[in-house]
């Protein structure tokens, strides 16, 4: 089989953009207001979704990584976002990512595979947030299809399952967020779920009248709250969308300068993940090599180091 073409400069595609009366500005208490927005948001992000650009797997990686840093905060830990890559890009193969790199694990799954679950494959994902497996979270994936059939609107779908995992389990939050996303995806039919509501747990509209408490899934104003964070995530997607495809359109339009050997493959994983090791190797490509070649694309300001450090250092778009 031969290799996969290196990406070029004729394949650019610009992201859309929500528009701003789109998104939410100020206390939104109206229910259909906060539908409105988020419908309008999610029309724009559905078009990205659905052009799957070169980069897209980069781009869902990187979000897949803001909803871990919000996850292991709820979990009670301290990690940010470097030290959140470091966990999982500077482990050896095979090793144990820890508490705080399973969790990563967990969303950077969800932006990567297909939108259907069994109860394999939730109980494995409960296993990598923490969360006690048992037996009353057998029914979700039922739960999930019944919701992706009915003709609730989308962003009511993510609130749904979210509920649904509460009204279960208070203590599987995480999961419940987790499968809110992947109910959205089903629900606008997308190929593969793209990591939104987590990242938005913490923001005001989730936040009782008052600000003394929050808003718990399945209570009053929840599905209110769901779509105002569905809007203002698929703002912040877009937003960073635009950001990664200028990038990579810079990226794409410096390969003919490289003269690495496999520098083709490297750029291929640089469009795929959120990150990727300045020590990388492969069959084509040595260690020395690799950091030749990275050295040369932030020369080109077509990647830019993402550790800030001298060593062990980390790229991507």
């Amino acid at each position: 089989m031969s290799p996969r073409p290196i990406p070029s400069a004729d394949r650019r595609y610009a992201p859309p953009v929500v528009p701003a009366w789109a998104v939410p500005r100020g206390v939104v208490l109206d229910a259909e207001e906060a539908a409105f927005l988020a419908g309008s948001a999610l029309n724009s992000l559905d078009g990205l979704v659905r052009a799957q650009p070169d980069w897209g797997g980069a781009w869902r990686q990187r979000l897949a990584l803001k909803a871990a840093i919000s996850a292991v905060r709820l979990a009670g830990r301290s990690e940010d976002e470097a030290a959140l890559r470091d966990v999982w890009l500077l482990r050896s193969a095979g090793d144990d990512p820890g508490p705080a790199g399973s969790i990563l694990s967990a969303w950077r799954r969800l932006a990567s595979r297909g939108t259907v679950v069994d109860a394999a494959a939730l109980q494995e994902t409960a296993e990598l947030f923490g969360i006690r497996w048992s037996d009353d979270l057998i029914v979700l994936p039922e739960r999930l299809d019944d919701i992706a059939r009915s003709a609730i609107g989308a962003p009511f779908a993510a609130a749904e399952i979210a509920a649904a995992v509460h009204g279960l389990r208070p203590d599987a939050e995480l999961l419940g967020w987790w499968l809110a996303d992947l109910g959205l995806a089903r629900a606008l039919r997308w190929p593969v779920a793209v990591p939104l509501l987590m990242a938005q747990r913490q923001i005001s509209a989730f936040r009782t009248e008052g600000g003394r408490g929050r808003i718990r899934p399945g209570e009053d104003n929840f599905r209110r709250a769901v779509c105002l964070a569905l809007a203002q995530a698929a703002t912040e997607a877009c937003r960073l969308a635009g950001d990664m495809a200028r990038r990579a359109d810079r990226l794409s339009a410096v390969t003919p300068k490289l003269r690495a050997k496999g520098a083709g493959e490297a750029i291929r994983l640089l469009l795929e993940d959120d990150a990727v090791s300045g020590s990388l190797q492969t069959a084509k490509l040595s260690r020395w090599a690799s950091r030749r070649l990275f050295d040369r694309l932030v020369e080109f300001d077509a990647v830019r180091e993402l550790s800030g450090r001298s060593t062990f250092r980390l790229y991507g778009l």
